[in-house]
């Protein structure tokens, strides 16, 4: 779905001081930079979910959380709860502090310890006063040098490299800045200053929401980002721009361990414990669970800055999962059972693999369908055990597609007709489109028929499709 100005005057995206109208209530987005959460802040949240709004928080792909169905002055009181633990700093920068980060920095065996770069640049977002003016969908991404973050679309970004020297990268630029880590984040607030100014310049330019949509001027964000490397004495290596180390092509790395439920190893010895949340709803309960099992962990760790919020046992991700560091082999299945218990998904081969979807009905009056009734029907049919598919799967209740992830994906999109299915990949270095669906749509159901009768909806030939199209890039691709 197009952001672009030229179908919206204002920028839509909501925060916690100017939420969204939904169909259920008022929607509320709270920023986390780099995703770290105390325990008390989760904890926080969840009773804010339960008490001002449906229950649950929603998880977005860019690594914050949504509360909805506020109603009517529940806003008011959300934002100053917020702000009594932290998650307010600005009421004026609020919804431009959309950072991401390497979930296990710090503590992966790869890559290094980037929560200082994190906190640093959401500092210095907050003070400048002209880049308030960012739109909301603006991201930012700070890799830790394992390239976990490379299917992340940010608009601009840096990532660790070796002998404390940072890349600059600009979304659409096959070029990146290498400068020493001092100077990084003030470099990249250059460029978010130079994409501002590109922007309030007018022309072409006025349209853009994001700079990948610049129609020129992005060498301009690197040369501003060059400009203040230069006054600060930090000579860019070898004077030049560089090529990132990030491919431009499919990656061949493996997924991100915020991507991959199960526990994975850190640097010291201990585990970390990834949590898939189906599709991206995490109920109040659950992150109660969650926020009790960090504090523990925090508590009982040993030395460092432990507690602090650079430091916390949980981390919330971009691919709509939770991560719980620093557990011992001993607590490892322990939490592992508990988490999968309530509901959280903690096993690499379950069928909630790369399913997600729109808030369709109820909460959306655009939606033709309860796309998340019917996506976690088709979830648990694909069950467990069998090879994951090639394609991640979104689910819409309309054709605006909202919440789809980049790049290659399967489509299953509702429409007044029934669902539609289709498969689509975008890779660069074999560019093509392939679509697929059934001879005739999947019906959806009435609108708001409440719990199906059977025979409505022919399961088996949507199971099927949706399968296929997930499919059918693994094997057009080989």
């Amino acid at each position: 779905m197009s952001t672009s100005r030229r179908e919206r005057t204002q920028d839509a995206c909501p925060g916690v001081l100017r939420t969204h109208p939904a169909a259920d209530g008022a929607l509320a987005r709270l920023r986390l930079p780099g995703g770290r959460l105390a325990p008390r802040t989760a904890g926080e949240l969840a009773a804010c979910a339960r008490e001002l709004g449906d229950g649950h928080l929603e998880l977005t792909s860019r690594g914050n959380v949504q509360i909805r169905g506020l109603a009517d002055g529940a806003a008011a009181a959300l934002a100053g709860r917020a702000r009594a633990v932290g998650l307010l700093p600005s009421d004026t920068h609020e919804r431009i502090r959309n950072i991401v980060a390497s979930p296990l920095s710090g503590r992966g065996p790869g890559g290094r310890d980037v929560r200082g770069l994190v906190a640093a640049l959401d500092e210095g977002l907050r003070a400048d006063p002209v880049l308030a003016a960012l739109p909301g969908r603006v991201l930012f991404a700070v890799d830790d040098g394992s390239g976990d973050l490379e299917g992340i679309p940010a608009d601009l970004a840096l990532r660790a490299g070796p002998g404390g020297q940072t890349l600059v990268c600009v979304a659409g630029e096959t070029l990146a800045l290498r400068v020493p880590d001092m100077v990084a984040v003030p470099a990249l607030l250059a460029a978010a200053r130079a994409f501002v100014e590109r922007v309030a310049a007018g022309g072409p330019a006025a349209s853009a929401w994001r700079v990948a949509e610049l129609p020129d001027g992005r060498d301009q964000l690197l040369a501003a980002a060059a400009g203040v490397a230069a006054t600060a004495g930090a000579l860019v290596a070898d004077d030049r721009p560089i090529t990132p180390g990030a491919s431009t092509g499919r990656s061949k790395r493996p997924a991100s361990p915020g991507a991959r439920p199960g526990a994975h190893a850190q640097r010291d010895g201990r585990w970390a414990l990834t949590a898939l949340v189906p599709l991206g709803r995490l109920r109040a309960d659950q992150l109660d669970l969650v926020a009790g099992i960090a504090e523990r962990l925090e508590d009982a760790s040993v030395g460092g800055d432990q507690g602090t919020a650079g430091d916390c046992a949980l981390v919330v991700t971009p691919w709509r999962s939770v991560v719980l560091l620093d557990l011992t082999a001993a607590q490892l299945a322990d939490v592992r059972t508990r988490l999968a218990a309530a509901g959280l998904v903690v096993e690499e081969d379950s069928g909630w693999l790369g399913v997600t979807s729109c808030a369709g009905r109820p909460g959306c009056a655009r939606a033709l369908a309860d796309v998340r009734r019917d996506a976690t029907r088709v979830a648990l049919a694909a069950g467990s055990g069998a090879r994951r598919p090639a394609l991640p799967v979104h689910w819409s209740g309309c054709g605006r597609r909202c919440g789809q992830p980049s790049g290659a994906v399967a489509e299953v999109v509702a429409q007044p007709d029934g669902y539609h299915v289709r498969a689509v990949s975008l890779a660069s270095s074999a560019p093509f489109v392939v679509t697929w669906a059934p001879d005739a749509p999947v019906p959806v159901g009435a609108a708001g028929d409440g719990d199906r009768e059977p025979g409505v909806v022919d399961w088996s030939a949507l199971v099927d499709a949706v399968t296929e199209a997930r499919e059918l890039h693994r094997r057009e691709t080989g």
